[in-house]
């Protein structure tokens, strides 16, 4: 196991150097291919995977948001891309420090994989801002899974993680539109997260999908 000071990525990479040095040195072993496979599931892990909290990272939710664009598209069925930032992370890594914040993201993302449903995606697109793809899902019952996980959220021991500590977030929220790309509904997600936060903490905005624009057939 690698230890906490040694990035997940770097162990992999020395395990792999050691194999090497090993077959130099003693030849073919018996324990080679499943070791490797072993360690080639790990690299496809990293390269999927925020290393600090476990969730998607940036590149593979939006290929999630990709997919699930297209299956929207042949389907017809409207689903939501909520995206949510910790209230005052930068204040809790002043005040109590870098393994504090830490903690905070990590123990955010551990009730989110935990209470989300299975088919829904969950990801790290920014330092401090999660995005949950939920597929099928008005925004009506969006609002209330969000609900449910900041009640979630609440009712951690924050106060085990540092005295006082008590965790909130903003969200924004929105629904896929027909000419959407990942990058533009993610945009749109986040620019309802920016009017949350200027509500104060613990807020939520959504915003609608722009409809198709009419254009009148010609005579």
């Amino acid at each position: 196991m690698p230890t906490d000071s040694q990035h997940p990525l770097q162990h992999v990479r020395s395990q792999l150097t050691k194999m090497i040095e090993d077959i130099k040195t003693h030849g073919n072993q018996d324990n080679l291919v499943p070791n490797l496979e072993q360690l080639l599931k790990q690299l496809d892990s990293l390269t999927e995977h925020d290393h600090l909290t476990g969730a998607y990272n940036r590149r593979t939710l939006l290929s999630y948001l990709d997919s699930e664009l297209a299956r929207s598209y042949r389907t017809g069925h409207t689903f939501t891309l909520a995206v949510i930032s910790i209230d005052g992370l930068e204040l809790i890594l002043e005040q109590h420090g870098q393994a504090v914040a830490k903690q905070v993201l990590q123990m955010l993302a551990k009730e989110a994989l935990t209470m989300l449903r299975t088919l829904d995606s969950f990801g790290r697109v920014a330092a401090n801002e999660f995005a949950i793809i939920m597929p099928t899902t008005w925004l009506d019952q969006s609002l209330k899974a969000i609900a449910r996980l900041k009640q979630r959220i609440d009712q951690c021991d924050w106060n085990a993680v540092a005295a006082g500590l008590q965790i909130s977030f903003c969200t924004g929220l929105t629904t896929n539109a027909i000419k959407d790309t990942p990058d533009i509904m993610l945009q749109r997600a986040t620019q309802a997260l920016q009017q949350a936060k200027a509500k104060g903490k613990d807020s939520i905005t959504d915003i609608e999908a722009p409809l198709p624009e009419y254009r009148p057939e010609e005579d």
